[in-house]
């Protein structure tokens, strides 16, 4: 009977095991291949070689850059190297990406940039705020853009315990925002088994130096966030759910779900057009592939355009997509008249003319 039960319990677990690993890659889209779709003009940007993260494009076409992302699990192509943030000025004929000097007191040496926002005040000063991973932890860290001199000024760090594993950031006010993160485990290990499990337990938060608190949560891995033009509404995607979510924001800064656009794609940063409140996101088309370094097959790029999210039907349009020979590991996407910028993870950033 002892050992009929042992053989029971063993196949139990084996077929525990077996859908979860089934689930997971499904999560991954690991099966998925992409068809190349290209565009008429494009091309790589000079000096963006270890990634471009986050992309945020200001009203006058100043686009900043993440670049420099260590993600557990994900490799680095300069794993010893300090991140940085670039400036395009998307109004040049043939623009080019500009280091930004970060102001003296600012610990350069473990700066490690993921999601970004930009935040313009009244007087027209421009605020940035960077998710920074110092050590493997999260902060945010403000900026002000120093536009005589193409500098960044720090301001100072923020931290708090609500915010743990930060993937994204979207600026509300001079001091206040929207951060998502993406797991609920700070340790590798745990993150992965949490990722393994399937366990919703990651969320989104508001924070103000008056209040901090969670807003929504349920998610497998919120990633990318943004927000309306009008700022009545908040964007989510959650990257192993394949979908974007509409939240509705409240006077007191809540959100309630609104509704759920399920895509095919992995989609991670979320850029929102400030003219046509369309909304433009990299995708990964294989996500197994992000984490298994392998040469000879190496993650795909996608682009999605998204357009009437808040309407009965939306329209998704794949705009770009390539099977990594170009570029590898897309996570933005942003427009800018007529222009597209696509960024990535840990490899290269694409200019396009659309």
């Amino acid at each position: 009977m002892g050992k009929l039960l042992a053989v029971a319990l063993v196949g139990i677990a084996a077929a525990l095991l077996a859908e979860r690993l089934f689930t997971l890659r499904a999560r991954l889209n690991a099966s998925r291949q992409v068809a190349p779709l290209t565009l008429p003009t494009c091309r790589l940007v000079k000096g963006i070689e270890t990634g471009s993260e986050d992309i945020d494009i200001l009203p006058n076409g100043l686009a900043f850059i993440s670049s420099g992302l260590k993600y557990p699990g994900v490799k680095s192509l300069a794993p010893d190297k300090p991140g940085e943030i670039f400036l395009m000025d998307l109004n040049e004929d043939n623009p080019r990406a500009v280091e930004l000097r970060i102001s003296r007191g600012f610990d350069l040496a473990s700066f490690n940039p993921h999601g970004i926002s930009t935040y313009i005040d009244k007087d027209d000063s421009v605020y940035l705020f960077v998710v920074n991973h110092p050590q493997q932890k999260s902060t945010v860290e403000l900026f002000k853009f120093m536009e005589d001199d193409n500098s960044l000024l720090h301001l100072k760090t923020i931290r708090h315990d609500l915010l743990t594993c930060v993937n994204d950031i979207v600026a509300m006010g001079p001091d206040s925002f929207y951060a998502t993160n993406d797991h609920y485990f700070t340790d590798f290990i745990l993150m992965s088994l949490e990722m393994f499990l399937g366990l919703t337990w990651s969320n989104v938060v508001y924070y103000s130096p008056k209040e901090v608190k969670e807003v929504a949560a349920g998610f497998y891995s919120a990633n990318g966030i943004n927000t309306s033009p009008d700022k009545k509404y908040i964007y989510v995607a959650d990257v192993l759910d394949h979908s974007v979510h509409v939240m509705e924001k409240h006077a007191n800064w809540s959100l309630t779900h609104v509704k759920t656009l399920q895509l095919d794609t992995l989609a991670d940063n979320l850029s929102v057009d400030p003219h046509t409140g369309d909304i433009w996101t990299g995708c990964h088309p294989n996500g197994m592939k992000l984490f298994y370094d392998d040469p000879d097959d190496p993650p795909g790029s996608e682009v999605l355009h998204i357009q009437d999210i808040l309407g009965e039907r939306p329209a998704v349009t794949r705009v770009y997509a390539d099977d990594g020979s170009v570029l590898q590991g897309t996570s933005v996407a942003a427009v800018y008249q007529g222009k597209l910028l696509i960024g990535t993870v840990f490899h290269r950033a694409l200019y396009c003319e659309l």
